[in-house]
């Protein structure tokens, strides 16, 4: 009788990956932002995904919340330590400010020629109104209790005491950045202090010289290299709560009535100021 000789069955190692697109933590109803809340469960679900010691994460992002780019970089290095993942980023169009802040996630980090990265520091920016209420014949008017309560309010003149204020916000803001990127790329950075955290940008191949960033490289590349040519890269869905997710509670004619009532002018004012500061963040890159 033939004996038929059997071949272990290998399977083909499968990365799983994180797609982070988008600004940090700036949400509108129909365009929510990163943030931890949203990302928490696609991150775990990623880690368990797979065998393979590697997960691959691909950001595109102008920047937001600092306090927001923080907590996903946390979650992601304590959930690269408890599974013992090596997490390899890529830079897809512009990774700046927070989104490079998330980047440093990495351990290893890759982009494009001309992806744009760094700006590293901390903005603020808004629009002073007060003038021209004034030209249409309105009063502002305004209680609190607290003396600082109203700073910077946008419809009341600027006071230099307020700028100051947020100006020693920034300067904590900023050092707290700067301790993160010489943390997480230790001894890679090669540019003066000066340079790298003036909030200057550049391509990615100047991003390499100055050693924010291990290479120009895309994820299908770099996987393919580590794994192998029959790797596999499953994309992880993210549930971002977007307009469809807003529709599986439909709420009572009592809660519309009230929150129309409560919200409808507030939502609209807010609506148009996120997106004006969400394209501006992008229009800052060329895009």
């Amino acid at each position: 009788m033939r004996k038929i000789q059997m071949w272990p069955f290998k399977r083909s190692p499968i990365v799983p990956v994180i797609q982070l697109s988008g600004t940090v933590g700036m949400v509108t109803p129909l365009r929510p932002g990163l943030s931890i809340s949203s990302l928490a469960e696609p991150l775990e679900k990623a880690f368990e995904m797979s065998k393979a010691p590697s997960i691959a994460i691909i950001v595109n992002s102008p920047g937001g919340s600092a306090v927001q780019s923080s907590l996903i970089l946390k979650r992601i290095r304590a959930l690269a330590e408890e599974n013992e993942k090596k997490i390899y980023v890529f830079c897809e169009d512009v990774v700046a400010s927070g989104g490079y802040y998330i980047a440093l996630a990495g351990d290893e980090i890759y982009a494009e020629p001309s992806s744009i990265i760094g700006s590293i520091g901390v903005i603020s920016s808004g629009f002073g109104f007060n003038k021209a209420i004034e030209k249409l014949g309105i009063e502002r008017r305004i209680y609190t209790a607290g003396r600082s309560k109203s700073i910077l309010d946008p419809f009341l003149p600027e006071k230099a005491e307020d700028v100051e204020r947020l100006a020693d916000l920034q300067r904590d803001a900023h050092d707290v950045f700067i301790s993160v990127v010489k943390e997480r790329r230790a001894e890679k950075l090669k540019g003066a202090d000066t340079e790298l955290f003036s909030g200057a940008f550049w391509s990615g191949r100047k991003a390499l010289d100055l050693g924010l960033i291990d290479g120009i490289s895309d994820v299908r590349t770099k996987m393919r290299e580590i794994h192998g040519e029959n790797v596999r890269l499953k994309v992880v869905p993210l549930e971002r709560g977007g307009f469809l997710s807003r529709l599986k509670r439909i709420p009572s004619f009592e809660e519309f009535i009230q929150n129309k009532i409560t919200h409808e002018h507030s939502s609209l004012s807010d609506e148009l100021i996120s997106s004006l500061e969400r394209r501006a963040l992008w229009s800052k890159y060329g895009l």
